[in-house]
């Protein structure tokens, strides 16, 4: 393994910013104690920084010493889970239920890592855009900075970002190329019907009852509208209803999740929970209103990139840790939304450990900090090469 030099020389700094960002950790668009040490940190590297784009992004432009009108992206999450931490770390979170149950503290470790090297060395041509975002957990983090005309104002000629992979393959690089991770709505269905006394039923148009069969309605979707040629996974993640043992309520939701990697397939998804809401309206004399949100698109990397890619982690971890996954995988990223608007590639980085992130026990494994701002680096003097 190659970690660049001088990034190795001040990990224990990276570490210590990391170690800050997990003790206080911000849910999506509240991150702004997150958002003032980046810009402080940033700026005493010298690099121009840009604030309140989504709210509470950052933004960090440095330019190279040799002249060049190319523009290369590299962005980072910096938002926390709304949950309990329990890994007893001693820099464990100070804030009750919120944690950084997915790394995203490192990640932004690693960017601000990338960012005080080339900040040193500045061995390339043209510009590097550090783009550290909010809001990635479902909140519509890169929506908003792309709103606030992110790329308008930094136009990137392509972009790059990473995740922890926290799979007991310390270094090792996963990539894809084309449709990579899932796109994702999340749903509510509402269903009003009649309450009554529990020990008289049939004065009720029991909510409960009718939610329990638009469950099982639900997950008849997937398994038979759908080509089981196309990856496609219905979730019901919640049902509320309810406030005693005496009394069948008026109203129940349910709340839950879709994933696909075809729109045309998630398209067909959404038509029928529709149908089946009208349907189940029909059946029970009741009102059912079905609230479908889009959250993450596909994410699809640039398949000319990743070979680019391939090659800049290559420098740090080495070919053979460096591979290609065959299959996509159905958890969501809402870098997906930059991809569709600029071209670039997003990697996974394993570590050591194997909890799950989303875990209140994850503990990310910090050695992957500076390989992380290594890959990062070489991937600007690379693409930005003189």
């Amino acid at each position: 393994m190659n970690v660049l030099c001088r990034i190795f020389e001040f990990k224990d700094d990276l570490v210590s910013i990391r170690r800050e960002i997990h003790r206080y950790p911000e849910i999506g668009f509240e991150e702004k104690r997150t958002s003032k040490l980046v810009v402080d940190s940033l700026t005493s590297w010298g690099v121009t920084v840009h604030t309140g784009i989504g709210k509470t992004g950052v933004v960090g432009v440095l330019q190279g010493n040799y002249p060049g009108k190319k523009m290369v992206g590299l962005r980072a999450d910096m938002d926390a889970l709304p949950m309990e931490e329990k890994t007893n770390l001693p820099y464990a979170s100070a804030i009750p239920g919120q944690f950084h149950g997915c790394g995203h503290d490192g990640h932004t470790a690693i960017l601000l890592g990338a960012a005080r090297y080339l900040a040193e060395t500045r061995n390339f041509a043209g510009t590097a855009v550090f783009i550290f975002q909010p809001a990635e957990e479902g909140l519509g983090g890169a929506r908003a900075m792309i709103k606030d005309e992110l790329f308008t104002r930094f136009p990137c000629d392509e972009i790059y970002g990473l995740h922890n992979s926290p799979n007991g393959m310390p270094n090792r690089v996963l990539l894809k190329a084309g449709p990579t991770m899932a796109g994702a709505d999340f749903f509510d269905i509402h269903i009003k019907g009649q309450g009554s006394h529990a020990a008289k039923p049939e004065a009720s148009k029991d909510p409960i009852l009718i939610a329990s069969n638009i469950v099982q309605m639900l997950h008849s979707i997937v398994s038979r509208n759908i080509d089981p040629m196309k990856a496609a996974v219905l979730s019901v993640t919640q049902i509320q209803a309810g406030t005693a043992y005496n009394i069948i309520p008026e109203d129940c939701k349910i709340s839950g999740t879709i994933r696909y990697l075809d729109r045309n397939v998630a398209q067909t998804i959404r038509q029928r929970m529709t149908a089946i809401a009208a349907g189940i309206e029909a059946s029970f004399g009741v009102e059912v209103t079905v609230d479908l949100r889009n959250v993450f698109d596909v994410l699809i990397n640039d398949a000319d990139l990743i070979e680019e890619c391939a090659l800049a982690a290559a420098d740090v971890v080495g070919r053979e840790n460096v591979a290609m996954r065959d299959e996509p995988v159905m958890g969501s990223e809402d870098f997906a939304d930059m991809l569709r608007i600029k071209r670039g590639v997003y990697l996974h980085l394993g570590h050591g450990g194997t909890t799950p992130v989303h875990n209140s026990g994850f503990i990310l494994d910090e050695d992957i900090i500076p390989v992380g701002a290594s890959i990062f680096s070489r991937l600007v003097e690379r693409r930005l090469a003189k």
